[in-house]
């Protein structure tokens, strides 16, 4: 969006808007989803299956490689497009070149018949993807005011409901053939994402795109928040160092245990998690701002995440494996939306509020640069029970760094 300035024939003294209109943090909230909607049921269903196909017994292997080249193309595309959208003032071109090209990219996928073809293809969508996303993400940083925040964050933890809802829509085994899957996603993306850019209609936010230069803060005061923020920031890499992995190989893992377990299961087990997880976050997030202790729901998510990931270790029978994922799951969302939350006011210079989103974003694909060397360095040796016990002590590490911020809060 285009930085708001005033009129020559507009009063000096005029208030800017306080409120967003509730249609766009409504039909953003959907846009949002539908990025989650673009690459949750890809990643964690379509794609493995595909691998399998393709790789058969090496499809570890294969995934970890495709993990690790796709999280690379995402961490460099989302800061340089983040970067690109703030220099032109406009984020709206950007996310819909990112939507069209990246849904082209996903009907290609079935047209790959070897494996370097398919990781090439998935790099090119990871690329356009974040075309879309990174700016997308900026445009609620240019339009929704700090007293909407906390609405528009109850808002987004959908995305992960309806990301994992779309995976077991999908994989449903009479709603379509493997194919046709990528474009009923393709078709859910376009559906979430357009109406916010059409039908918008968002208020112009003044207060939100004036400058902000390094001077106008107290420079102690920056000091001690800027260690918070590196600390927040290293907790959310160790959490989602787990997330990621499971991410990629939860569908494999269950297999391990029980082969029949199907991708539908792995689907509706993560909708039902992502789906209790909401309303979890929303009550958890309303007791902390009553409370006044921001830090200590991140800290008790990070320990109970180590606990779940506990029990996934020492998991005898796929009942006992599926409770210790539920635990993580739960905790696991929770975290993940109460630290962007917490985190949302911290990057709020416009002149580089894109480019500095996509540094922060590193927290989400950095993990995936660094999961695959754990899997292959652990799983084929010791099973996934060593890598679960290598990242339950991770999210301890995580749950230690926040104490340490609760404590000087």
């Amino acid at each position: 969006m285009t930085a708001p300035s005033l009129a020559a024939d507009e009063p000096q003294d005029a208030a800017p808007p306080l409120r967003q209109s509730s249609r766009f943090l409504y039909l953003y909230a959907l846009a949002a989803a539908g990025g989650a909607v673009a690459y949750v049921p890809f990643l964690t269903i379509l794609l493995p299956v595909r691998v399998s196909t393709l790789a058969g017994d090496d499809a570890v292997s294969v995934l970890a490689y495709a993990a690790f080249a796709g999280a690379t193309a995402a961490s460099l595309a989302n800061i340089a497009f983040g970067w690109l959208s703030d220099r032109t003032g406009d984020r709206r071109p950007w996310i819909v070149a990112g939507l069209v090209l990246s849904c082209l990219l996903l009907l290609s996928v079935r047209t790959a018949t070897s494996v370097p073809v398919l990781i090439a293809v998935i790099v090119l969508w990871q690329i356009c993807l974040n075309m879309m996303l990174a700016p997308l993400a900026a445009w609620a940083g240019d339009l929704v005011p700090d007293g909407q925040k906390g609405l528009l964050g109850g808002l987004l933890s959908f995305a992960p409901a309806l990301g994992a809802l779309s995976g077991a829509l999908v994989t449903l085994p009479a709603m379509a053939s493997p194919d046709e899957r990528l474009g009923l996603v393709a078709a859910m993306v376009i559906g979430l994402v357009l109406p916010a850019l059409l039908f918008g209609a968002p208020r112009p936010m003044p207060q939100l795109m004036a400058r902000r230069e390094p001077a106008e803060a107290d420079e102690s005061k920056a000091a001690a928040g800027g260690t918070a923020v590196a600390r927040m920031w290293l907790a959310r890499l160790l959490v989602q160092i787990a997330e990621a992995m499971l991410f990629a190989y939860l569908l494999l893992w269950f297999r391990s245990i029980e082969p029949g377990y199907s991708d539908n299961d792995t689907a509706t087990l993560l909708f039902i998690v992502l789906g209790v997880g909401v309303p979890l976050a929303l009550l958890t997030g309303r007791w902390s701002d009553k409370a006044d202790r921001p830090i200590a729901p991140l800290a008790a998510g990070a320990g109970i995440v180590a606990v779940g990931l506990l029990v996934m270790a020492l998991a005898p029978s796929l009942a006992l494996a599926i409770a210790g994922y539920v635990v993580f799951g739960l905790a696991s969302t929770v975290f993940l939306a109460l630290h962007s939350s917490q985190t949302l006011r911290v990057l709020t210079k416009p002149q580089t509020r894109g480019r500095d989103l996509g540094l922060f974003n590193l927290t989400n694909t950095v993990p995936s640069l660094i999961m695959p060397w754990f899997a292959l360095a652990l799983v084929p040796a010791f099973g996934f029970a060593a890598l679960f016990l290598l990242l339950s002590g991770l999210a301890l590490l995580a749950c230690i760094l926040l104490l340490s911020i609760a404590r000087r809060t």
